[in-house]
């Protein structure tokens, strides 16, 4: 069994905030921290929502100035959507955050999902299997350029010819790679590429759509388990060697009249009226924290689940977490 791993992510609204919680989070034994990578974010999920207007800080300066403020934590920009920069740019720049943390950076690569971001930003959205081409493509060029003296690739989208990158990364062979997503088309690329696969409710038409995440339950989720372990085994790669990580919104609450209702309320607002199944959700954590520990213990022992990016949305929940369920997880 692998070390369970807790990931915080970060608040982006100012840097104070983000710098405070990713040092708290080193002292008390968060496993990594990691900043969105969108420009804006508009999200409505069990009752946990975002707008455009919204401050959002840039995912690599802020990861890059929270490197040097901290020593162990590992960083993950989470996720990356490869259309927004650049590949040989991105390995440049995922290669100098490795080296300003001294070995630190998890690779968190991804399509992209949200449409309004894409296009008010003049990317152009595009289609879904062109934006994960465009992903396996990338991934083969940073893979190049993180590994080879003089890296170059000829593909449909991208191409580089001797695109020198020194210093490389730190780790070696090259930093690991999380994909994010559960479609078919990017499980078959996280098969071949990918060191972590972060699983989570597929986005097919630009926007998060509240019954589509409640939907995300564990029959679909141990399907899409199966087919990444197909596709990694096609790919000649051990599906045991890809560690399955998760997304979940925590809404914890040392008292247990207060989770009742926390549970109620995403029910509500995910269309589910059995807080039992609401508690199942693989996109949420809700209760105390004896039934967040439960709920834990069957995503390791049920579905190998050991690396858990989390939404804590307060100071509070946070303190409450790393105290009272993570030391039950302590390798």
């Amino acid at each position: 069994m692998r070390q369970i791993k807790f990931n915080l992510v970060l608040p982006i609204a100012n840097f104070k905030r983000a710098r405070e919680w990713a040092q708290r989070a080193e002292e008390l034994g968060f496993y990594s921290v990691s900043v969105a990578d969108h420009m804006f974010t508009r999200t409505n999920f069990l009752n946990f929502e975002r707008t455009p207007a919204q401050p959002q800080m840039e995912c690599y300066m802020t990861l890059a100035a929270v490197a040097a403020v901290t020593k162990r934590v590992r960083l993950v920009p989470f996720i990356s959507p490869m259309k927004f920069r650049h590949p040989p740019l991105l390995a440049k720049m995922l290669s100098t955050l490795d080296q300003i943390s001294g070995g630190r950076v998890i690779a968190g690569l991804g399509a992209g999902w949200q449409l309004e971001e894409f296009e008010n930003y003049g990317y152009g959205f595009g289609t879904n299997a062109e934006r994960i081409d465009r992903l396996a493509e990338g991934i083969k060029i940073l893979k190049a350029m993180w590994t080879e003296e003089a890296p170059s690739f000829s593909g449909r989208y991208y191409k580089i010819d001797k695109a020198y990158n020194f210093p490389k990364p730190v780790q070696k062979p090259h930093p690991p790679i999380m994909m994010g997503g559960s479609g078919r088309k990017i499980l078959e690329v996280a098969g071949r590429e990918a060191d972590v696969m972060n699983l989570i409710a597929a986005v097919y038409r630009g926007s998060v759509v509240a019954s589509q995440q409640a939907e995300f339950n564990n029959t679909l989720l141990k399907k899409r388990i199966a087919q990444l372990h197909d596709f990694a085994a096609a790919a000649g790669r051990d599906p045991g060697s890809i560690e399955l990580s998760g997304f979940p919104l925590v809404l914890i609450s040392a008292s247990k009249s207060e989770a009742d209702a926390m549970a109620k309320s995403a029910g509500d607002a995910s269309g589910i009226s059995d807080l039992d199944e609401v508690r199942r959700l693989p996109m949420s954590l809700i209760g105390t924290p004896d039934e967040i520990k439960r709920e834990l213990r069957y995503r390791i022992e049920e579905l190998n689940m050991t690396y858990y990016m989390l939404a804590l949305g307060s100071p509070e929940a946070v303190e409450l977490f790393a105290a009272k369920v993570m030391p039950e997880f302590a390798s």
